[in-house]
């Protein structure tokens, strides 16, 4: 080997190292590149964007073209490397060459290229889109001989090579993007709050998120006149449920503005008005309907107020388009809602909460993760692992927590303190 041949096998493997960092960097990119990012620019006409986006539709094409021009470069350059060490130290230049070698590709075209293309992910990958679709184009006919050996290899075994048993659902790819950048400090607990609550809606049911017929404002139909106008101005609420005869027959949803234009009529007597007659026809929902699903059909029949019944027709409660909104945004309070505290935070670290606030809310306002399959409310989820409806001052511990029964009426838990264990534990 002279000394020109010499020169051009050095310049060679350099070259060679250059392209082997550049097949891992691109792997990187384009693997990790942001799809929604790159559906973004290409919605906005970046053709890149568009080449990133074909490029990825086929992963297994993709990477198997980049790794062959990955393995092609690092063998030749490697014997390359190995004739050259051979001419200066005889047999010994394998040993030489395999230490150096692996030192150079592993710094140059391992770890320092799949460094910059983490840190530079879809920058490098709209980059490098155009030189790796002509590699891929290239290789095409050996990557898909490759892919069809593979799969039969490992259909051989019962492996499938598909991927359904281990795609996530978008549902849970955006919920894990979501808490993963709050974690991160880029995502404000509000705005994860807000995110998670519209992809919840899916698989919360009205009976979750309705007001109990228990606290209902509901207006006896059968009254006179001037004693419902009297308890409809003095309700917080503008649609009011009308009963006759006993609480659960609802006949009619009353508005406000509705009652209101009656009597401001010329020849309104509210002493003769017919009430039934502005009421509207109610609009009754079974409890298993889901949140999402409701909040169509709010949408469609451009109503917002519905009732909810069980499976045998009883009345349990009301949802309102308002209920909905709160699961997304939190509270909604105006000047006409009543102001009540029912959760407080203790010095001790414990909270005072009122029975009927639900899991969700307290899991949402205190950034705990209480399970809320089996009960709805907090004092719920007591009766539910306690087994019985517990006494005044029994105290209980179950997920992490420590629950303290503060008061009790009839048979409703109205108010708890509940205190994580790791905080007792600290003091």
């Amino acid at each position: 080997m002279d000394t020109i041949d010499l020169i051009l096998t050095i310049i060679s493997i350099f070259v060679l190292l250059c392209l082997s960092g550049f097949f891992s960097g691109s792997e990187t990119a384009l693997t990790a590149a942001s799809r929604a990012r790159m559906h973004h620019l290409s919605e906005n006409g970046d053709k890149r964007a568009k080449r990133v986006q074909r490029l990825t539709e086929d992963r297994e094409r993709l990477i198997g073209a980049i790794l062959l021009g990955n393995n092609l470069v690092n063998i030749l350059a490697s014997a390359l490397a190995t004739s050259v060490l051979i001419f200066f130290f005889g047999d010994a230049g394998v040993v030489y060459a395999t230490l150096v070698m692996t030192a150079l590709v592993l710094i140059f075209a391992e770890v320092m290229p799949k460094t910059y293309a983490i840190s530079h992910t879809d920058r490098m990958a709209l980059a490098v889109a155009p030189i790796i679709g002509m590699v891929v184009r290239i290789f095409a006919p050996i990557t898909t001989t490759i892919a069809f050996i593979v799969q039969r290899t490992l259909g051989l075994f019962g492996v499938s090579t598909d991927g359904a048993d281990h795609a996530l659902s978008v549902h849970d790819e955006l919920r894990g993007a979501i808490n993963l950048h709050h974690q991160e400090g880029q995502v404000v607990k509000r705005d994860k709050d807000m995110l998670g609550g519209i992809l919840d809606l899916s698989e919360l049911e009205v009976e979750e998120i309705m007001v109990h017929r228990k606290n209902m404002i509901m207006v006896d139909a059968d009254q006179p006149a001037i004693d419902i106008i009297r308890e409809v101005m003095q309700s917080p609420h503008t649609r009011i449920p009308l009963w006759q005869g006993e609480p659960e027959n609802i006949v009619g949803v009353l508005h406000a503005k509705d009652l209101l234009r009656a009597i401001a009529g010329d020849e309104a007597d509210p002493d003769t008005l017919d009430i039934l007659s502005l009421a509207t026809k109610p609009w009754f929902v079974p409890e298993t309907t889901s949140v999402q699903g409701q909040l169509n059909a709010f949408l469609r029949k451009k109503t917002h107020f519905a009732l909810v019944v069980d499976e045998y027709g009883g009345l349990m409660g009301l949802v309102t388009l308002e209920d909905i909104l709160e699961e997304i945004v939190g509270d909604i309070a105006d000047e006409h809602d009543i102001d009540f505290i029912d959760v407080n935070r203790e010095a001790d670290g414990s909270v005072l909460v009122d029975g009927t606030v639900t899991i969700r809310d307290l899991n949402r306002n205190m950034d705990w993760t209480l399970p809320d399959e089996e009960a709805t409310t907090i004092a719920g989820l007591v009766i539910h692992e306690a087994q019985t409806i517990p006494e005044k001052g029994q105290a209980f511990t179950f997920h992490g927590f420590r629950f303290t029964i503060e008061d009790k009426q009839r048979n409703q838990l109205t108010k708890l303190r509940v205190r994580p264990i790791k905080t007792i534990a600290a003091a």
